[in-house]
């Protein structure tokens, strides 16, 4: 029996259906059948498990979504399709949603930036990829910089950091808008 993945698996539960404020240690050890002290053998706290859920969740999500989106299409339907689709699993994933959560953002989001800040390179990987090969088909302008590129998209993550200050009542629509705006300015010489 893997104690562990047993630890993971009770906690992906009740998070998922408590959400991350209500659902303490005590309750996560005994759904697991441990107690609290063996919790802490294998995560140093209640945010730690809860990021690897959350890490884990995200990478699913990456994987369908660039299965589910027609890569060959237009860029900016291609870049928007894959906005629109991870908007609506982050508001049906009860563990994504957090996201939008005040408790998880200012709790979590500076242990995300440092802990998850990876995990971003590997989607990040995938959309270098996409605007190289739209470099060579000429479906992307030839003035901006190949490491440009991916950076717009790192800032919408950055704003969506941000959206306490910006105003959460905005979000997600204006992420929707603004890559819908950087994917036309992106392409806009071929109109």
């Amino acid at each position: 029996m893997d104690i562990k993945s047993d630890i993971f698996k009770h906690g992906k539960n009740l998070f998922s259906t408590k959400g991350f404020k209500k659902t303490n240690i005590k309750e996560i050890a005994q759904s697991a059948g441990i107690g609290v002290g063996t919790f802490y053998n294998y995560y140093s706290s209640k945010e730690r498990l809860f990021l690897e859920i959350y890490i884990e969740e995200n990478e699913n999500l990456k994987k369908q979504l660039i299965e589910s989106v027609d890569l060959d299409q237009e860029p900016v339907k291609v870049i928007n399709q894959l906005i629109m689709r991870n908007i609506e699993a982050v508001h049906t994933n009860p563990i994504l949603k957090e996201w939008y959560s005040r408790d998880f953002y200012k709790e979590l989001e500076q242990y995300y930036r440092n802990e998850g800040s990876k995990n971003i390179d590997s989607f990040r990987a995938f959309y270098m990829e996409l605007f190289k090969s739209w470099k060579a088909q000429g479906k992307i302008r030839e003035d901006i910089d190949d490491e440009l590129l991916p950076v717009f998209l790192d800032s919408l993550v950055y704003i969506d950091t941000h959206k306490e200050e910006i105003g959460i009542q905005y979000f997600p629509k204006v992420t929707q808008y603004l890559a819908e705006f950087i994917m036309q300015g992106l392409t806009n010489h071929h109109k």
